[in-house]
């Protein structure tokens, strides 16, 4: 018996076609199989599958053969002869295909349908952040009525992380800005005699308003991205999962601290970033104004109310309230998968210097309204 006799067999006896499937149709005979639908040469019609002949049959020349029936036009009609089996698979295998035909249908927005998306997408998100802020305020509630649930270790680290390894970066990018903020106001204040005034503006400007948003932002891109990160690494190992199966609640342990640390570090930061953009104008204003070091901290006593070091450093908390409740949201939320958490990571660091560029505008307004 020669390949195409003994794997199939086409039958016309003036009706529909039949196709009579003989012996063992199975991975491993996956090759002749193939030939042996080929030297067949299919009827492009309907006909009829007989599988009285067939001792075994499995998914894969089950594909085989549907496949060949599609190409040569064809389609399989009534099913005769079959066990129960051996039908099952022919089913299966001919709905997967049927399935896998299906293209989804993309749907294109227009201009106006795109912006109204956003826009909701963006409530969606604002309002899922709003009601994340109440409840991390809900816990800082509990949080000081029990002082004992803190997790200190947790906290510990969190302030090091933040804090301590946050320094050198917050140093140079402030003395930087100092050094730049410096130079351009000496150009201009060197024209017309008032070296000196280079002092009352370096150390109202920076302490007042680059600093506490220059560091923020620093913040928001180092911390709030790592926030973001971590907790969304934790949510896809099944991390957190485990902590609530454990009985722990992820706000008290995950959460809290991370905002705690924040808070309390973003002012000190901020504190040294005002120390470090001085020390980087003191170092300009030397060589380009004859401003010595002596000089310019005298005048800096005058020039510098302390009341401007207040509003810098008063501003500090509520930055890092939102640049970690926006960090530790899209931590939490997001989905499990890296791209997701990519993707969020992103987010938190747009989210998170946006959200204190606003907050720095509307404080500039509410601090000049009240004349302060």
């Amino acid at each position: 018996m020669d390949t195409a006799q003994r794997y199939c067999r086409v039958e016309r006896d003036g009706q529909a076609p039949t196709l009579f499937l003989y012996g063992a149709w199975q991975l491993a005979d996956l090759g002749p199989i193939d030939a042996a639908l080929a030297a067949e040469k299919l009827p492009a019609s309907r006909f009829t599958l007989d599988g009285a002949a067939l001792d075994s049959l499995d998914t894969a020349a089950t594909l085989v053969l549907l496949r060949r029936v599609a190409a040569a036009g064809a389609s399989v009609g009534e099913l005769a002869n079959f066990r129960q089996t051996h039908a099952q698979v022919v089913d299966v295998v001919r709905a997967r295909m049927d399935q896998g035909d299906i293209q989804p249908v993309q749907q294109k927005r227009g201009v106006l349908a795109a912006l109204g998306a956003r826009a909701f997408a963006l409530r969606d998100l604002l309002a899922g952040e709003l009601a994340f802020l109440g409840e991390s305020a809900c816990e800082l509630g509990q949080l000081a009525l029990h002082p004992r649930t803190l997790r200190v270790k947790e906290l510990t680290a969190q302030l090091e992380q933040v804090c301590l390894d946050a320094i050198p970066v917050v140093v140079l990018v402030t003395f930087l800005i100092g050094v730049v903020f410096a130079y351009l106001l000496g150009l201009q204040s060197e024209k017309y005699g008032a070296n000196i005034y280079i002092v009352d503006g370096v150390g109202i400007g920076t302490c007042r308003e680059l600093s506490p948003i220059i560091v923020a932002v620093i913040i928001a891109g180092r911390s709030g991205a790592a926030f973001t990160a971590q907790l969304g690494t934790m949510l896809l190992t099944e991390e957190i999962d485990a902590m609530r199966a454990l009985g722990l609640a992820p706000m008290q342990v995950l959460v809290m601290p991370r905002l705690i640390a924040l808070a309390v570090a973003l002012p000190l930061l901020v504190f040294v970033g005002d120390v470090a953009s001085i020390g980087g104008a003191m170092a300009v204003a030397g060589p380009m104004l004859d401003v010595t070091p002596t000089t310019f901290i005298t005048r800096l006593h005058t020039a510098l109310p302390v009341r401007h070091v207040v509003v810098g450093l008063g501003k500090a908390p509520v930055f890092a309230l939102f640049i970690a409740v926006i960090g530790c949201y899209m931590g939490m939320n997001a989905s499990r998968d890296t791209r997701s958490i990519g993707i969020n990571t992103t987010s938190t660091v747009v989210q998170g210097i946006v959200a204190v560029i606003l907050l720095d505008a509307f404080f500039a307004v509410f601090f000049n309204e009240v004349d302060i």
